[in-house]
């Protein structure tokens, strides 16, 4: 158990490769850990059962899971049955934005932990976003991330008050790549992730949808293989 004497940090954990990786990135930097996932209707919702086993693996002080029902707005494939994209090349991800975005997702998401930091007396939040090996989504750039912590610290009363508030980005300037070698440095257990946009019930990515290209491609640029289960047949 991380002492009183180290900093509380928020970490946004929906129970894939990236959020894992920035999870274990907060815990090697000595923060007491305060998971905060999300279970917004979303297709791949055993991301959550995920995002539990990553939590309590990492020793985390306290998890929450939001219950916030975003299929009510829909507007994308992950919140809606519009058929999530599959076999894209990888040279057309991040040119325009696929229907797998969710409206103003990292917004809401923020907002939560931003709530929570305060409450918590925490100044750090941490969120895996990454803008290279990634499918377009504006909400993952580096200027919206500024943009928000500039309205956070003018929103809250700790940011008013002098205490400002940082979102910790680690992520956001690492191809996949590089972010399962930084994780795999930090002892992470990628076995434990799910990341697929469309999986089994049971669990098993599809191998298909751009988080499934993405993330083989960062395992294969490593030379080993994904210990995540894919379904019967998919990669040969």
């Amino acid at each position: 158990m991380v002492s009183d004497t180290h900093p509380r940090a928020v970490v946004l954990l929906s129970g894939g490769l990236d959020s894992c990786t920035t999870l274990a990135i907060a815990k090697s930097e000595g923060y007491q850990l305060y998971a905060l996932s999300f279970n917004y209707g979303q297709r791949h919702a055993v991301e959550l059962a995920a995002a539990e086993r990553i939590a309590r693996q990492a020793g985390v002080v306290q998890h929450i899971v939001v219950p916030i029902d975003l299929r009510l707005f829909g507007g994308s494939a992950l919140t809606s049955d519009i058929a999530v994209p599959k076999g894209r090349p990888l040279d057309e991800m991040g040119q325009g934005i696929p229907v797998t975005y969710v409206p103003a997702r990292n917004t809401i998401f923020l907002s939560f932990a931003l709530a929570w930091a305060e409450v918590l007396g925490a100044n750090d939040i941490f969120i895996g976003v990454n803008a290279l090996d990634y499918s377009g989504y504006p909400d993952c750039r580096p200027e919206y991330i500024a943009a928000y912590q500039q309205m956070a610290n003018l929103a809250t009363r700790a940011g008013v008050e002098g205490h400002a508030l940082r979102i910790h980005t680690p992520l956001i300037h690492l191809t996949k790549a590089e972010i399962i070698r930084r994780g795999l440095e930090l002892g992470v257990d990628y076995a434990l992730t799910v990341t697929c946009y469309d999986p089994s019930p049971a669990g098993a990515a599809c191998g298909e949808c751009d988080s499934c290209l993405l993330r083989l491609k960062g395992f294969a640029e490593n030379g080993i293989s994904d210990p995540a289960a894919y379904r019967e047949g998919v990669l040969g």
